[in-house]
């Protein structure tokens, strides 16, 4: 089964903002100005983020945690671990096959989640 391309690109800014979040890139200084090493000019263009898409996205995959935690395991594995296939296959002691299984059931279970927001959200501001 292919895999839902919208939720996959929010998966990828959701890993980029989990690893701007834990290396301090969303608005604070990791390291003093003072303290900087002299750049030799070039610079690394900074992919932007939606924070807000991603802080969003992070809770629906929190939410598979309690109930799917196969499912949240393989997503940190690929996305915040970048294990790859074959590392997540090796550290969750499944298949290849289960792990591209559990990306797309993971699809599939974040689409709904998704779904069910917008709905009640349509609902709460129906008059």
């Amino acid at each position: 089964m292919a895999r839902i391309e919208w939720v996959k690109q929010r998966l990828h800014n959701w890993a980029l903002y989990k690893e701007r979040e834990s290396g301090g890139g969303l608005g604070f200084a990791t390291q003093s100005v003072l303290l900087a090493e002299p750049s030799s000019g070039y610079r690394e263009s900074i992919i932007p983020i939606d924070d807000v898409d991603a802080d969003l996205t992070d809770r629906a995959v929190q939410a598979l945690r309690p109930v799917r935690e196969h499912l949240y395991l393989t997503l940190c594995c690929i996305y915040l671990r970048d294990m790859g296939i074959k590392g997540t296959a090796r550290h969750t002691c499944k298949a290849e096959s289960t792990v591209h299984a559990h990306l797309d059931q993971a699809d599939i279970a974040l689409s709904a989640w998704f779904g069910e927001r917008a709905e009640a959200k349509k609902k709460s501001f129906t008059p």
